[in-house]
């Protein structure tokens, strides 16, 4: 249908089955002239609001013991709350600014990624990896935060 909103896939993927029966809801009588009635910009709205609110829960699809019982799982899941948690930033509408903003904390969930990586991790390969993740990212955040600090933001 021209014009009709697609949503990306992890929209579908991260909406839990009571999330979907509240959307299906509002199709659920005469489904066609709700439809034609509805504005696309409307169901994404109600698309991307379920979506935000499932992804505000904790990730419960991994597989693996639960966090609290591994401490590797544990590790990687303090750096990903952490940074999800740096990344709610306040957008300023510029979007340069909130570029480096928003990807410093992003690059700084890798490097702690990788720290865990190498605190337990056993592969060469990834070890080595972990260690070129640390070295690139920390010189890409202080190149982020020179050139904020150049315009005062």
């Amino acid at each position: 249908m021209p014009g009709f909103f697609s949503p990306p896939s992890w929209v579908f993927q991260r909406l839990t089955l009571p999330q979907w029966q509240a959307l299906a809801s509002v199709f659920c009588s005469d489904q066609e002239t709700k439809m034609k009635l509805l504005p696309p910009t409307l169901l994404a709205a109600l698309l991307l609001a379920a979506s935000a609110a499932s992804h505000a829960q904790p990730h419960q699809h991994h597989a693996g013991a639960p966090a609290a019982a591994n401490p590797v799982a544990q590790a990687y899941q303090q750096a990903n709350d952490r940074m999800h948690a740096d990344m709610s930033i306040t957008f300023t509408g510029d979007a340069d600014v909130d570029f480096m903003r928003g990807m410093i904390p992003h690059h700084q969930g890798a490097i702690d990624m990788a720290k865990v990586a190498l605190q337990y991790g056993k592969d060469p390969e990834v070890r080595k990896l972990a260690q070129e993740v640390i070295a690139a990212q920390e010189e890409e955040i202080q190149r982020m935060r020179k050139w904020l600090a150049a315009r005062g933001k």
